[in-house]
């Protein structure tokens, strides 16, 4: 059984603020099936990196960068291109000193 999306966000939300980061939702989207993206700011380092669900072909949920700019009006510019084209799409934004995302699932690429 999968969490819905607005509990599953607030774990991540969770995750981060126990290990020091600020974790926000910058867009809500659906409650219960929503796509998540992730974005990870680290200021002090100067990367930003966004993170996009994804299932596998054997139905394990996978996170991936989806672009590999990391310039982050580029970013900010896919999450809307995202937002549009799924309206339920939610969007998190981190900022970490370490650049964590604090995904628990398998991060490819």
């Amino acid at each position: 059984m999968l969490l819905s999306t607005d509990l599953w966000v607030g774990a991540l939300i969770r995750r981060a603020e126990l290990g020091g980061a600020f974790a926000m939702v910058v867009r809500k989207g659906d409650a219960r099936a929503g796509v998540v993206l992730v974005k990870v700011v680290d200021r002090k380092a100067g990367t930003v990196r966004l993170y996009s669900e994804a299932t596998r072909g054997d139905g394990e949920r996978v996170w991936m960068q989806p672009t590999k700019s990391d310039f982050e009006p580029d970013l900010d510019a896919y999450a809307e291109r995202a937002a549009r084209i799924d309206p339920d799409v939610w969007v998190v934004e981190i900022e970490d000193r370490e650049g964590r995302h604090f995904l628990t699932e398998a991060v490819e690429g």
